[in-house]
């Protein structure tokens, strides 16, 4: 039995379309804290995403995903299998900044010695001070952290879009670090033959169900007189399929390529000779 973590809280939501997307089926009460999988050799808990690293590297689950923000404020000692580009709101990294009011005098790091600063992240905070050369008071913050301000000095906060920073009037002095999601591993799971397979067979489905996200397949039919100039319309992972048709002098064209490509392409492909163009999403795009 594979024992998998999956964070409680605001990525649940995004963590469960994920896995929905890599092809298992979890369902979970709003009370409860042990989803039902379709697999039945995974067993899965919810922890909180801070939590997860220290529980990956007990042992008391095999596998994790948390952002690489908690595992380097834990100092947790795990096997990092793979990057999961994904969050609750965009396909981007957040990133924790340090801020303060608009109207703060404080313009660098420099300019808080011996000020307050108030975060969820105290360990990776004051390891960014030191750095610096800076000395300043890091208390834990337990949530609603952009309201602190105005009662401490600056804030260190994780950010996606820098909306809601904007909407309390504040401004970004530094960035203290990008975090990504992470599939981490219990290093002697790492080191179970059977454990090591599934792993890396979860964190190959993951990674294909992030890729499919931005891409969309096309299939259309081309009559051979246009066969060309369609193909060389065409990006693709490899080639685009290009397959005979029972009716003589026509092809099957199939190909994998950006959502965004597709949109702009699609007109001139048209134009070029293709029929039944057909557009459809992709589940898992594994290179």
């Amino acid at each position: 039995m594979l024992k998998i973590g999956l964070p409680k809280g605001s990525l649940q939501d995004a963590t469960f379309d994920l896995m929905h997307r890599a092809g298992f089926s979890l369902q979970v009460g709003s009370r409860s804290y042990f989803p039902s999988i379709d697999d039945e050799q995974i067993n899965v808990i919810l922890f909180r995403a801070q939590e997860m690293s220290r529980y990956v590297e007990d042992g008391v689950i095999d596998l994790g995903l948390t952002g690489r923000d908690w595992v380097e404020e834990n100092g947790s000692d795990v096997v990092e299998v793979a990057e999961l580009v994904y969050s609750k709101q965009t396909l981007h990294p957040a990133r924790w900044v340090l801020a303060v009011p608009e109207t703060s005098a404080v313009q660098s790091v420099k300019d808080l010695e011996g000020k307050l600063i108030a975060t969820e992240l105290v360990n990776v905070t004051k390891r960014f001070l030191a750095k610096h050369g800076v000395s300043a008071r890091v208390e834990y913050s337990y949530g609603a952290t952009e309201a602190k301000v105005g009662i401490v000095d600056a804030i260190v906060e994780l950010t996606e879009t820098g909306s809601s920073l904007r909407s309390n009037r504040l401004r970004v002095v530094e960035t203290l670090m990008y975090t990504t999601p992470r599939l981490i591993a219990n290093r002697q799971s790492w080191q179970d033959a059977w454990k090591r397979m599934k792993i890396e067979n979860i964190a190959m489905l993951l990674q294909g169900a992030i890729l499919a996200r931005t891409k969309v397949g096309l299939k259309m039919n081309v009559p051979e007189s246009s066969r060309d100039k369609v193909l060389a319309l065409l990006p693709s992972l490899r080639n685009p399929t290009v397959s005979p048709l029972s009716e003589r002098g026509w092809f099957a064209v199939e190909t994998v390529l950006d959502e965004s490509t597709a949109r702009a392409i699609i007109p001139d492909l048209k134009r070029a000779g293709a029929q039944g163009i057909i557009e459809f999403p992709l589940n898992k795009v594994i290179p």
